[in-house]
């Protein structure tokens, strides 16, 4: 943890959003509280490093007989969609080191990697996902 963090403490920044087709977007990005409280005051906020990860949930939609062409079945020109089944894609952006030329080691790797797991559990759970 940086020093930041031991005198105030990180804040998480979050935006979500949905549009009509039930595609859902969340992003979000720890800051420390320190430098949140420098940009609420007034101060230029483009120096402010972020760096944002999130995930995006689709509805799955399979290419049908009609894809291409309007069809009668009411599934459009991109297909049909699956009932109950959805596309989830998850980014992160992590910062090992502040070193450009800086190697990653095994126990990052595997703190990254497993940070990575757990929020894949979450979402699953939260959509009541079942299977691998």
């Amino acid at each position: 943890m940086t020093d930041a963090n031991q005198d105030g403490g990180m804040l998480i920044l979050q935006e979500s959003s949905t549009d009509a087709s039930g595609s859902s977007l969340v992003v979000y990005s720890p800051i420390d509280l320190l430098t949140a409280n420098v940009v609420m005051s007034g101060e230029d906020a483009s120096g402010v490093p972020l760096l944002p990860s999130g995930f995006a949930i689709l509805p799955d939609v399979r290419p049908g007989p009609g894809a291409g062409a309007s069809s009668s079945s009411g599934g459009g020109p991109l297909g049909t969609m699956s009932p109950g089944c959805c596309v989830v894609t998850v980014a992160f952006q992590i910062l090992v080191s502040s070193l450009p030329s800086a190697r990653v080691d095994a126990e990052s790797m595997a703190t990254v990697t497993g940070q990575i797991g757990n929020t894949v559990q979450q979402i699953k759970a939260a959509l009541n996902c079942a299977g691998p």
